[in-house]
């Protein structure tokens, strides 16, 4: 049996509402695995996945969300990432990051102390715990959530007042995980991933990128609901870069609006990442900001409704301006 996907065309107040935001749909493309089979009217849709394209998203009502994309900034307490590894090492300096963000306009902050950058080696529960004990304390009155994949720094960080739970593995890395999420009843954010960051890059495939991704956040989604996740506490990211060519992640960006259909809300993460350079002029990290600009701007216009960055002010600016700017958000 063919199985159909459709993704909303976002409209200029026509149409019906998308996932409770500004935004609506007129028509949806509807998709398979073989390509497109054209558009048809959104009342053509059929009703379980309409019924989770217009739900309402409570979780983004009770962090403020209004009319564009939340911000999450990105606060690495780790010597190896990527973009800023070495900058926040100490204590004091993190959490002082952390509230500039925050006074700059980030919802929320997301503290991670192991590097998940292509080719990382995995982190010790107590290396990873050593680098977030005298940090933790300092982020009292924030917003903040945690990026790990280890239930013991996962548990830690929500008895210092974590928000949120970051998994970059979608809770499948430690099998403790997901029991210990849903017991504490906090929201979660799955995402898309394959293979492992030391692996994760080493020729990665798929059937439809796009497709894939989605039917894997599907299946995730419906174990943690299983499990006893809440389903208005979880958020789906696509995982950019994670186990994705340059192609895979073109086709995810293009297709961000399919994943409305997953009923919750979208996580966005591209910021300073490779596919910038790659889709550019092989810029340096440091000179990434504005290709990141670029992707949370189409992020949004998709409807994701949080973006994760390390440009926290710049961003924030670019999406006011962009909100002003937009028919729908007037």
């Amino acid at each position: 049996m063919v199985r159909r996907y459709y993704r909303p065309i976002l409209s200029e107040g026509e149409g019906l509402p998308l996932a409770g935001g500004p935004f609506s749909f007129a028509r949806a493309e509807v998709l398979t695995r073989a390509g497109s089979e054209g558009l048809i009217p959104a009342e053509q849709v059929p009703a379980d996945w309409l019924a989770r394209l217009t739900a309402p998203r409570p979780l983004l009502a009770e962090w403020g969300h209004r009319q564009t994309p939340l911000v999450m900034g990105i606060l690495n307490v780790t010597p190896d990432s990527f973009s800023d590894g070495g900058r926040h090492m100490d204590p004091d300096r993190a959490a002082a990051a952390a509230r500039a963000m925050v006074a700059a306009g980030a919802a929320l902050v997301d503290v991670g102390a192991e590097s998940t950058r292509p080719g990382a080696r995995e982190l010790a529960v107590a290396e990873e715990l050593a680098r977030l004990e005298g940090l933790m304390p300092a982020l009292a009155g924030l917003r903040w959530s945690i990026d790990t994949r280890k239930a013991a720094v996962m548990a830690a960080a929500l008895g210092a007042g974590a928000a949120l739970i970051n998994d970059v593995s979608g809770l499948c890395h430690d099998p403790a995980a997901l029991p210990l999420v849903a017991r504490a009843g906090v929201p979660v954010v799955l995402m898309h991933h394959q293979g492992t960051p030391e692996t994760m890059q080493v020729a990665p495939q798929y059937d439809h990128a796009l497709l894939d991704v989605f039917d894997w956040l599907e299946g995730r989604i419906a174990a943690a609901r299983a499990a006893g996740v809440a389903g208005d506490a979880i958020i789906a990211d696509p995982g950019i870069g994670f186990g994705k060519g340059l192609a895979h992640n073109v086709a995810l960006l293009k297709g961000l609006a399919l994943l409305h259909g997953l009923g919750v809300p979208i996580l966005l993460g591209a910021s300073r990442k490779s596919l910038i350079s790659k889709l550019s002029a092989e810029e340096p990290v440091e000179r990434r900001l504005p290709g990141s600009l670029a992707v949370a701007l189409a992020g949004a216009g998709a409807g994701v409704q949080i973006c994760r960055v390390h440009d926290v002010p710049e961003t924030v600016q670019a999406l006011k301006l962009w909100a002003a700017a937009h028919p729908c958000l007037g």
